[in-house]
């Protein structure tokens, strides 16, 4: 079942980079009792998430937190090393860029997408949430383009 808004975002862990290499976070670290944006894509160094998805995001940070927002959170079913690869390469110091390696998260939130036939294996649909206390505020799903999961979109839902 997906994720709607009025639902909490359910228990899993996350791997981000930390200092001595890949470390867990949890999903209640990350959105409890705080406000946070989470985004989602495909994929990490893909085009439309490297061209367009993160850099809208890294750009207008300031003015997302700005707003109140204590995390923002990029997820790719990438492992960490990538995660902080394509973070590093975009210049994201202020987004959180979590590995969701397994699809754990992804499919417990009925985000998975399979895109074996074009030999990329399980990946997340491109998404971006508004979450209060871990609860979803906003949420909006892309099939084509990236309008309803854009920074420009978030914004208007803060």
């Amino acid at each position: 079942m997906t994720i709607q808004v009025g639902d909490t975002i359910p228990s899993a862990t996350l791997k981000v980079m930390g200092s001595e290499g890949p470390k867990d976070i949890s999903t209640d670290e990350l959105f409890k009792g705080k406000k946070a944006v989470l985004f989602a894509v495909p994929g990490a160094f893909t085009p439309g998430c490297t061209i367009t998805h993160l850099p809208g995001f890294v750009v207008n940070a300031d003015k997302i937190k700005a707003k109140g927002v204590d995390n923002i959170v990029c997820v790719a079913t990438n492992d960490a090393f990538v995660m902080d690869a394509w973070g590093k390469s975009q210049n994201a110091e202020e987004i959180i860029m979590a590995a969701d390696g397994s699809a754990e998260f992804t499919r417990k939130i009925g985000m998975d997408l399979d895109l074996s036939r074009a030999g990329m294996g399980l990946r997340s649909k491109r998404y971006a949430m508004v979450l209060e206390d871990g609860k979803v505020t906003y949420l909006g799903v892309d099939e084509k383009g990236i309008d309803k999961s854009s920074a420009e979109a978030v914004m208007q839902n803060l």
